[in-house]
């Protein structure tokens, strides 16, 4: 019997979001294939995915103490792991994110999943007293099994690192295409409106979709934009949204998985203009919810979605306007673009995703 152990980072920091969902799919795969089994490094939480887990410290007193302050699950459930860690009863261990706190304890094979390299690839962009990128090198060089979860990703992945390309593996995103889809109604949306989903900082080019969105109001006077997950919008997203005399126009929320899936649904279109991903795993939410989608022109884009996307030039602001005007306008290229993506969407199997994920495990065990 194969026994992984899986870390708390991202279940203690996130409570929706793409990382900790990825690793709650692969435990409940885990949960339904014999010959594995799994320990979750984690004592209280409020993070979605894991909210049937029988997490030792549950409940509303639990939540009363613990949730005064969001670092206290975090300090708690690394103090769990380091127990973990020293008892050293599991075969594998696959840590959630990038904090090397268990490199002494760790006796174990060590797998960690590469989910972008945009740090090392776009540095500019970041905050240098960052350490993640120091954190990342480390997990890299001492990872007996690397999962990246795109060609591009591999690709980029060693070429910044000399590392054997034998133990580098590509295992796709995957989503349940099969299932319903689950949807929670957002009470008093515009009619019409385009969709920009997640992180808005610098890369990921949210100030050019706006600069083209204020250039399209007078051809479009009903469009509005729908801004979903990402954190509040602080002062300088405010501030930047009235000068382009956009207030009006743009909604944000803080979505849950069910509210996002409806945004997804009634959205005329999901624009994604990053300047670079790792994947993309929106791309298969609005797939599955029956969304068209513009892209930007990136080498993983176009892995993803091929066909079944709209691209335009990533700092071409002339191009990303007549590429929303021409999509927007063109009623039977959104419906061709639909009928596309969900036939894309049968090539991203999340039972193969984690069928592939537990055969990781399985060699190292």
């Amino acid at each position: 019997m194969t026994k992984v152990f899986i870390d708390h980072q991202k279940f203690s920091t996130q409570k929706y979001g793409g990382i900790s969902r990825y690793f709650a799919n692969i435990i409940q795969g885990i949960k339904r294939t014999d010959n594995i089994t799994y320990q979750l490094g984690v004592l209280h939480a409020k993070n979605h995915y894991i909210q049937n887990e029988p997490l030792l410290l549950k409940g509303n007193l639990s939540d009363m103490v613990l949730n005064r302050n969001e670092r206290y699950d975090y300090r708690l459930n690394e103090l769990y792991c380091r127990r973990l860690l020293e008892k050293s009863d599991f075969d594998v261990f696959h840590p959630t994110y990038y904090d090397p706190y268990y490199m002494r304890q760790l006796k174990k094979p060590l797998v960690i999943t590469i989910h972008d390299m945009t740090y090392e690839r776009l540095p500019e962009y970041f905050w240098a007293l960052d350490p993640l990128t120091r954190q990342k090198r480390e997990n890299i060089l001492r990872a007996d099994s690397i999962i990246t979860i795109s060609k591009t990703t591999r690709k980029d992945l060693l070429s910044f690192f000399d590392i054997d390309p034998a133990k580098v593996s590509i295992i796709y995103h995957g989503i349940d295409s099969e299932s319903p889809l689950e949807t929670q109604p957002v009470t008093d949306l515009p009619e019409q409106y385009a969709l920009f989903v997640g992180d808005r900082s610098g890369y990921k080019n949210f100030y050019l979709f706006l600069n083209a969105v204020s250039k399209l109001v007078s051809r479009f006077p009903d469009l509005n934009v729908v801004l979903a997950g990402g954190g509040k919008l602080e002062v300088a997203d405010l501030e930047f949204i009235q000068r382009l005399k956009l207030t009006d126009r743009v909604r944000h929320i803080g979505a849950t998985d069910g509210q996002l899936n409806y945004l997804y649904q009634h959205a005329q279109l999901f624009v994604y203009p990053s300047l670079y991903e790792g994947f993309g795993l929106p791309i298969l939410e609005a797939f599955k919810a029956k969304c068209p989608i513009l892209l930007s022109d990136t080498e993983c884009f176009r892995e993803v979605g091929a066909d079944a996307a709209v691209y335009f030039r990533p700092t071409n602001l002339d191009d990303l306007v007549d590429m929303l005007t021409d999509t927007l306008e063109n009623t039977t290229l959104k419906a061709r673009l639909v009928e596309k993506g969900t036939k894309r969407l049968k090539d991203f199997s999340l039972q193969k995703s984690i069928d592939e994920t537990l055969n990781v495990y399985k060699s190292l065990a």
